[in-house]
């Protein structure tokens, strides 16, 4: 796991149910970047983490560490509670009608016939759709 900076402080992960979590935040992590017009490199730069552990991150190979999400989450100019929420890490508080937005943006996230664009461009109308709520 050499290579990384060091913020890379992680736990390699096996086989369970935790593993579907990491790729969901893989696969999100991926789609802001896309969305946020940036390559792998210039997040890497942005954040100090090697291009290559946020790769691996994109692609659900490891849980990163706290501190690894906040850079991550400030580089991409999103907070760092939305981006877990989104992918289904944390829970909103009590909010009754959230689990349909999580598991339709789960399912956009993790449809592998969908390329990196399609996936923003339908995040992007889903959520254009979706009222949000604020976090207390």
């Amino acid at each position: 796991m050499g290579g990384a900076a060091a913020l890379s402080e992680d736990v390699w992960v096996s086989d369970d149910p935790w593993r579907a979590q990491l790729e969901v935040l893989g696969a999100l992590l991926r789609a802001q970047r896309v969305a946020a017009d940036l390559s792998l490199r210039e997040l890497a730069d942005r954040t100090k983490v090697s291009n290559a552990y946020l790769s691996q991150l994109e692609r659900g190979l490891h849980e990163p560490s706290l501190g690894v999400l906040r850079a991550i989450a400030s580089a991409l100019g999103v907070p760092l509670g939305s981006l877990l929420t989104r992918a289904g890490v944390l829970e909103r508080d009590e909010g009754g009608g959230d689990p349909p937005v999580l598991d339709t943006e789960a399912a956009i996230l993790r449809d592998p016939d969908l390329s990196e664009p399609q996936r923003t461009a339908l995040l992007s109308v889903y959520r254009s759709f979706v009222p949000t709520k604020p976090f207390a």
